[in-house]
């Protein structure tokens, strides 16, 4: 019984190097500018991690399903589109929110049903919605952005927990994470996703329904991409379609670098906050010491590649680490 623990210890083991990153990057941005401990850049970064950090909870599940989704910033930029287009038309911004989240969830539908449905492979589909949806957005919105949202939504985007340096956006980002948490790692669905991407013929046989909980991850991806598509826009106070362009790279390589098998069937919710934490924490810091975005570009890379590597080198290190403790002589045994 004690070989199904040892990809258990060793994803502990990397969440707490990224735990350790975090503190080390911590360290080295209030090296690097004095502003950088205060209350409100702390503030400022965390408010703009919120929608990389809200689509990384979905985008988690459906990688650990080894499944992925590409699309989910040109859904952030069609929903916001929508948004714009709709509150333009005068239509009453609870209803527009609500026709908002709606096509977000069916874009995931449409996801999830050529992925499960036909049989497609899920990067290619996404790669194909991917263009398909940003083109939405601008036959929706075209190159115009609406900016004159009331006060009171735009306040929900970019506001403060009164009394507190903490964005209203950051407390429905952890209980959401409070949510997924306990669903991935203390539910029959979570344990299912875990057998889903690590065998999905052996997850059929045993009865797991595996297209439609696929179906389920899509439609939970693309309505939470349209989720952060309203904080978005009412934190920027503007709703254009090339909102979020390229937030899937940051998505990608925050659940990747927290700890999740980019084959599936491996990974955890903790993990993959602390990587979004880093990554922001990293961009922030170099921010604010005036680096200019090309090698923010560049960092993002190169954090990309080490999401892939970093948690393979550590399983594999561990696995010889193992295979050499299996292979020594024990001390009075023949």
């Amino acid at each position: 019984m004690s070989v199904p623990n040892r990809p258990r210890r060793s994803l502990l083991g990397w969440e707490s190097t990224i735990l350790a990153l975090v503190v080390v990057a911590l360290l080295m941005g209030s090296a690097l500018h004095d502003a950088f401990l205060t209350g409100p850049n702390l503030s400022n970064l965390t408010s703009n991690l919120v929608e990389i950090a809200l689509i990384a909870l979905t985008m988690t599940l459906v990688v650990i399903a080894a499944e992925i989704d590409l699309s989910v910033a040109s859904i952030v930029g069609m929903c916001s589109a929508l948004l714009g287009v709709l509150w333009a038309a005068q239509v009453p911004m609870p209803l527009a929110i609500l026709a908002t989240l709606t096509l977000g969830a069916l874009a995931g539908f449409l996801n999830g049903w050529l992925v499960t449905r036909l049989g497609l492979p899920s990067l290619a589909v996404t790669i194909g919605t991917l263009a398909l949806y940003r083109g939405l957005a601008y036959a929706l919105l075209g190159d115009r952005a609406v900016a004159d949202f009331p006060p009171f939504w735009t306040n929900l985007g970019f506001g403060l927990v009164p009394g507190t340096q903490i964005p209203i956006p950051a407390v429905a980002f952890v209980l959401l994470a409070i949510i997924t948490a306990v669903v991935l790692h203390a539910t029959p669905f979570g344990r299912s996703l875990y057998a889903i991407g690590a065998n999905e013929v052996a997850a059929r046989f045993a009865g797991l329904r595996v297209e439609r909980t696929k179906l389920l991850l899509f439609i939970l991806s693309g309505l939470m991409s349209a989720f952060a598509a309203v904080i978005y826009t009412f934190r920027f106070s503007s709703a254009r379609a090339d909102n979020a362009a390229g937030l899937e790279l940051a998505v990608i390589a925050a659940v990747l670098l927290g700890g999740v098998s980019i084959f599936g069937g491996r990974g955890s919710v903790i993990g993959v906050i602390a990587a979004v934490f880093l990554i922001g924490i990293i961009q922030n810091a170099l921010t604010l010491a005036d680096v200019p975005n090309e090698i923010l570009t560049i960092v993002t890379g190169l954090l990309l590649i080490l999401s892939v590597l970093g948690p393979n080198l550590a399983a594999r290190f561990k696995t010889a680490r193992q295979q050499r403790l299996n292979t020594q002589p024990q001390g009075g045994t023949l």
